[in-house]
């Protein structure tokens, strides 16, 4: 009788618990739109690789950015997801198309901006989404996030945590962007002091040259 009692009850337990927990039958509005933004962002970045317009696919770039920056703040992950929006939509893309305009990229389709390893491309690129889905599966399998409960990726729980436990590191990658920084000028700097002599040896000699051809030929009238 007491163990025909303890299984009831662990099979209630068990029960209970099953129904309490996360499943994918009954998904919540927040995941529907996670997987449509995810549906969303693997097309534009389809559409980036395959595309054959340079400025199209750096305007399908934003787009996949942008989705993931999306994704981010459904995962609560304010903090990583403004980082996102700045660094790599704000800077990076902007970079490109600056590049674009600058080299004066053609606006329609570019013939050459097609490669014969599109094949090899293709496997490489689903062995790491395979690989990648694998690690991540495998690490977080039981892990559930509580998207209802506090908060845990707003920019005051990460700056607090960054410069509690992580802030020697973060001062010691400053110091590196800062010396990286101090060495670009520096080699510029070199740069132009190396080319300034030269200009200005050869800036005079032009005037002068002409001068004296000037005199030499009024002295042959003469």
């Amino acid at each position: 009788m007491s163990t025909a009692a303890t299984a009831g009850a662990l099979a209630a337990g068990t029960a209970h618990r099953a129904a309490e927990s996360p499943g994918f039958l009954s998904p919540t509005g927040v995941e529907i739109t996670f997987l449509l933004v995810g549906l969303v962002t693997l097309g534009a970045a389809v559409v980036t690789v395959t595309t054959r317009r340079l400025v199209h696919a750096a305007l399908w770039l934003v787009v996949a950015l942008g989705g993931l920056a999306v994704e981010y703040l459904l995962l609560t992950a304010e903090f990583i997801a403004w980082v996102q929006v700045l660094i790599y939509v704000g800077s990076v893309v902007v970079l490109l198309l600056f590049g674009l305009m600058l080299t004066r990229a053609p606006i329609g389709r570019s013939p050459d901006a097609d490669s014969g390893n599109r094949w090899v491309a293709l496997a490489v690129a689903v062995a790491a989404a395979a690989a990648l889905v694998w690690v991540v599966v495998d690490a977080f399998r039981t892990t559930w996030i509580d998207l209802d409960g506090a908060p845990s990726g707003t920019t005051e729980v990460t700056g607090a945590s960054l410069f509690q436990h992580w802030v020697l590191p973060f001062e010691a990658l400053s110091v590196l962007l800062l010396a990286a920084l101090v060495g670009a000028i520096v080699l510029s700097r070199k740069a132009e002091a190396g080319s300034e002599p030269g200009a200005k040896d050869a800036a005079p000699s032009g005037p002068a040259t002409r001068t004296t051809d000037t005199r030499r030929d009024q002295e042959g009238a003469r």
